[in-house]
């Protein structure tokens, strides 16, 4: 079972959007693919058409006394389960302060589905934390959406330092350029000439497109209601490489 986090400090920078597609991705090789929506916005779960509701809420979850496989809904797709989000996970850093080892609280959670998952996907709200850290405890690979503008580099530059700072693996992160829009010029300059400090990333971008928008009116995966456009095509793509690293590691 891999574990796959996709993180930022930012908002808006298309966490949501690269977990529903990869996930979904994931499914149609025949993987059998969870994902968590950890993000008390519940933006995946309106995605996949599930009620952002948790029964017992986090806490529940997080002390053990619900399980998380009776937690899980079945999806619109073969081999793609979700965990739903739920409003209790605002305080997510509060419930994991009561729990022994709360930064290895998450992966304790995830190993007994092991079993059952190929491929966990984690959607992780825009914050760095108590939660965060147990993300960066539990997940294998770390995807950090990064749009091609000196604010979100910055963002990216941060996450580095924390990194080092608490003496984590960096050799967990991989940064991929997303919202890119060729027709701006910083853009172009930084996705074809990226910054020193970001010496590892994914080769794959993912263009700011119309129909990563629609994604909210169609309720659905892009992939799904416009395969052929350059949206689809580049999560694919994306998809194809995460792979390939995977498969190497």
């Amino acid at each position: 079972m891999k574990i796959i986090a996709i993180y930022n400090i930012k908002g808006g920078v298309g966490k949501t959007a690269s977990a529903v597609n990869l996930s979904y991705l994931a499914s149609l090789d025949g993987a059998r693919t969870l994902i968590w929506d950890l993000d008390p916005q519940g933006a995946a779960s309106y995605y996949f058409r599930i009620k952002a509701k948790v029964k017992g809420g986090g806490q529940k979850l997080v002390e053990g006394h619900n399980e998380l496989d009776a937690a899980i809904k079945g999806t619109d797709y073969e081999n793609l389960d979700l965990l739903p989000a739920d409003f209790s996970y605002r305080n997510m850093d509060l419930i994991l302060d009561n729990v022994k080892k709360p930064t290895k609280r998450l992966n304790r959670l995830l190993e007994p589905l092991a079993e059952e998952y190929d491929f966990i996907f984690l959607d992780c709200p825009p914050s760095i934390s108590s939660a965060s850290e147990s993300v960066f405890a539990a997940a294998d690979m770390l995807l950090i959406p990064t749009i091609p503008t000196t604010l979100s580099l910055r963002t990216y530059k941060q996450i580095l330092k924390f990194f080092k700072q608490q003496k984590y693996d960096a050799m967990k992160i991989l940064p991929f350029f997303a919202m890119v829009d060729r027709r701006k010029q910083l853009h172009r300059l930084i996705v074809d000439n990226p910054p020193s400090f970001m010496p590892v990333k994914l080769d794959s971008s993912i263009p700011y497109a119309s129909e990563i928008e629609r994604m909210g009116v169609n309720r659905a995966p892009v992939g799904d209601f416009a395969a052929n456009s350059r949206a689809a095509q580049c999560y694919k793509s994306m998809w194809e490489e995460l792979k390939s690293l995977m498969f190497e590691a």
